[in-house]
């Protein structure tokens, strides 16, 4: 270990905790990147009490077995030798279940040290677990601590720092006496360059023919041959396949060392079993999961979200002001009633009391004042392009946070898990596991986070299909454009549209629903889902310290892509806005002479928007100003507010602005119109980081264009549906494409309710259908 330097790695099963230990040791100030050649994500960072260690945050898993990225990301770096000691969280309510990767991280001759998690629970439970039987029993320090609490943190780094200066350990546990044999043989073959404390690794791994363990060896043929020889006859006289019969000695092993170091208190219900028999409740578990995320949506965007948003757009950002602590605002509504509206700028708001201008009058005046021509060029870049632009996004904020706040609360307090599998009995009738609605959950705050969490799925064609299908899921920055939607189409009638964010949300689950309904009934997602597996935590109240870090982690995402694609983006729709021939010259079009007051026509966007616009002419909007958000949210989709505020000359409104809906609305000659652009933008291809991080997910160009053609196609279906049969059911208008939607809807619904071709299913399928979860 140079200059005193211990590298630890962090390993554990999913939901045991692990995560809430290393944000509580490192503050989760460290480095977020992806494991070599893989999309895993790699946390790394140091300890918070002593700079000289760094933790290496390894991914959830429940075995070293590499049929998964995960895995094979795992055991690769606990094989590389850069970690000095491994700290094997374990789930202390669970002990057989977590036991299981604690065993093959100790078989890896690795210095472990294995800190019993949720102590608290154990306790609160009245179980026992004999600490220093258990040591004796895995070869290895064992300490009770709880993360969630704070407790036995420091004695385990002081386990910790012991451990790292040993040279490594051999397992203590044995399995039946007949393998042992076949195992000592193994190790007779194996090289003498193998270290003592790997050599048990290695034996158990070939007895596995684990593909990696025997390209590392490199065993001559005649000892292969021999190998091979033992593990055959093995196998012939347990009447089983070699891994399985490691698997099972895995478990006897366990299976003894639980009954004699966990006395276990008498048998009886746990409140999460209580709770977990009404919300997992084969009836009622999904009409609570609506419930619960209708309130979510209500609270963060058309209640306590939608006021905090207005203050900010209207007097933060927009160009009303505020009065500090309210001070002075009746006398000033009282002066302005008496003068008029018309005559309103003529009154000095600071007359009333201590008034504070918004940012974008405050700009304004600062470049006026230092020489700047108001209205010029300078002027209308910084205060419409950058200031108006930002403000738009930066306004949306308060609803995003809250939105996460409620949304982490949920995962953290284990809720989440349950609705996985709750989901799962709803998605395996559509063709996708459980395991894919855990991405399209990231995905309602962050589509890029979304798609990078398909790769817990082993299944290539599942995890394709939820890469195509997870971004239908409205996410954050999508929540603008239904604020903006809401507004155009109802008005000022916040108690009317409460009912409506909600609606959208679940239009992106119709999305996903019916895509998987379709999709697997052809030969790309032929197959059944794969069985689904997953740790059902206790229920708790979250630490305030990850939770915290949860809901920093995603607003932090957002605010530094407004910061720095939002932001270029949007003075890049200024100057295509504002630039462009007229009378055959080219230049600032607000200060040529003689041009008309709606001058943006001529601009680079308008010729733009125009050349494409004839694609969404029979969803009902084919202006230019219309396409040309449609391409901006391609970018990033907070851009559709910020520049519709740009090209409807109302920049300092945010989407809750009812200037900024009056302008929108008259944009579309229908408001089925209306509702098909915004279904559209919705459910069409995700912003560029999304979509780039689906080419690394798919690692593929080909898979990459399937999915985004999919998605624009499936969105522009669905909007030209909901145009053309407004018009015909509404309006009694009947066209080409009427006919045109009536024959796609036909075929949807054939693919949608068709039986399953014979060909989706394999004989392979047929042995493996059920779900399966394992509960707390």
């Amino acid at each position: 270990m140079a200059d005193s330097q211990i590298h630890v790695a962090l390993a554990g099963n999913p939901n045991c905790g692990k995560t809430t230990l290393f944000n509580l040791i490192t503050g989760a100030n460290g480095y977020v990147g992806n494991w070599p050649g893989v999309t895993v994500e790699k946390k790394e960072a140091k300890l918070l009490s002593d700079k000289n260690v760094t933790i290496t945050d390894l991914p959830g898993i429940y075995s070293l077995s590499p049929y998964s990225p995960e895995e094979q990301c795992s055991r690769d770096y606990l094989m590389s030798g850069e970690p000095d000691v491994v700290v094997q969280v374990v789930d202390a309510t669970n002990l057989e279940r977590n036991l299981y990767l604690a065993l093959q991280v100790i078989e890896t001759g690795l210095p472990v040290v294995v800190a019993l998690n949720m102590a608290d629970l154990v306790e609160k439970n009245g179980d026992k677990i004999d600490t220093d039987k258990l040591s004796k029993k895995l070869g290895c320090p064992v300490v009770m601590i709880s993360a969630l609490k704070n407790k036995g943190i420091k004695e385990l780094f002081e386990q910790v720092k012991k451990s790292a200066a040993s040279k490594g350990q051999v397992p203590e546990h044995k399995f039946d006496s007949s393998i042992e044999d076949v195992l000592d043989h193994i190790e007779n073959n194996l090289p003498a360059s193998v270290s003592a404390s790997k050599r048990r690794y290695y034996a158990v791994k070939l007895f596995e023919r684990d593909t990696d363990a025997c390209k590392l060896i490199n065993l001559t043929k005649e000892k292969a041959a021999r190998v091979e020889q033992l593990v055959a006859q093995c196998e012939q006289d347990c009447d089983d396949d070699a891994e399985s019969i490691i698997t099972g000695e895995r478990y006897g092993v366990i299976a003894h060392i639980v009954d004699e170091c966990l006395t276990k208190a008498p048998a009886k219900m746990s409140t999460s079993e209580k709770i977990d028999r009404v919300v997992t409740n084969r009836i009622l578990g999904l009409p609570i999961f609506v419930v619960i995320m209708f309130c979510v949506y209500y609270i963060a965007v058309s209640t306590l979200g939608g006021t905090v948003t207005d203050f900010t757009n209207d007097q933060l950002f927009g160009t009303d002001g505020w009065y500090v602590l309210g001070q002075g605002r009746d006398a000033y509504d009282a002066a302005v009633e008496a003068v008029g509206e018309d005559a309103a700028d003529s009154i000095d708001p600071a007359q009333y009391g201590p008034y504070v201008p918004g940012i974008t009058t405050m700009v304004h005046d600062a470049l006026v004042a230092g020489g700047t021509e108001d209205g010029g060029l300078v002027d209308s870049l910084v205060c419409d392009g950058i200031v108006g632009g930002l403000g738009a996004i930066f306004g949306f904020v308060p609803q995003m946070f809250l939105l996460f706040v409620m949304l982490s609360f949920l995962e953290d307090c284990g809720y989440m898990a349950r609705v996985a599998f709750i989901m799962d009995r709803v998605f395996r009738r559509f063709g996708l596991s459980g395991k894919s609605f855990i991405p399209m959950l990231v995905s309602s705050g962050c589509g890029v986070p979304g798609v990078m969490a398909t790769k817990t799925i082993e299944n290539e064609k599942d995890r394709r299909m939820t890469v195509m299908t997870t971004t239908f899921i409205p996410c954050g920055a999508k929540l603008p454009i239904i604020a903006l939607l809401m507004g155009s189409i109802i008005g000022d009638s916040s108690t009317t549209a409460a009912w409506i964010s909600p609606l959208f949300y679940f239009l992106g689950v119709f999305a996903v629903i019916a895509s998987g309904l379709m999709l697997k009934k052809t030969k790309l997602f032929a197959g059944r889902p794969t069985p689904f597996v997953m740790e059902l935590p206790a229920y708790h109240f979250p630490a305030i310290r990850s939770w915290a870090l949860h809901v920093w982690e995603r607003c932090f995402a957002f605010i530094k892509k407004a910061g720095t694609v939002i932001f270029a983006s949007t003075v890049v729709v200024w100057f295509l806005s504002n630039f462009g021939s007229y009378n055959g010259a080219f230049g600032y079009l607000p200060s040529m002479e003689g041009i008309p007051e709606e001058f943006m026509d001529y601009s680079v966007l308008a010729m733009f928007g125009n050349l494409v616009a004839w694609i969404f002419a029979p969803l009902g909007f084919s202006t230019w100003q219309a396409t040309a958000l449609t391409v901006s949210g391609l970018v990033a989709k907070e851009n559709v507010v910020a520049t519709a505020g740009s090209l409807l000359s109302v920049a300092d409104a945010g989407e809750t602005d009812p200037s900024l809906w009056t302008a929108f609305a008259a944009m579309f000659p229908t408001m089925g119109a209306c509702v098909a652009f915004g279904a559209f933008n919705l459910l069409c291809a995700p912003c560029f980081a999304a979509i780039g991080t689906i080419r690394n997910q798919m690692n593929s160009g080909k898979w990459t264009a399937i999915a985004i053609g999919y998605e624009c196609a499936f969105a522009w279906v669905i909007g030209l549906f909901i145009n053309q049969f407004y018009n015909l059911l509404v309006l009694g208008q009947f066209g080409i494409w009427t006919v045109v939607a009536i024959v796609l809807l036909a075929a949807m619904l054939f693919q949608i309710f068709r039986p399953m071709p014979k060909h989706a299913w394999t004989d392979e399928d047929e042995t493996n259908t059920a779900s399966a979860t394992v509960s707390a």
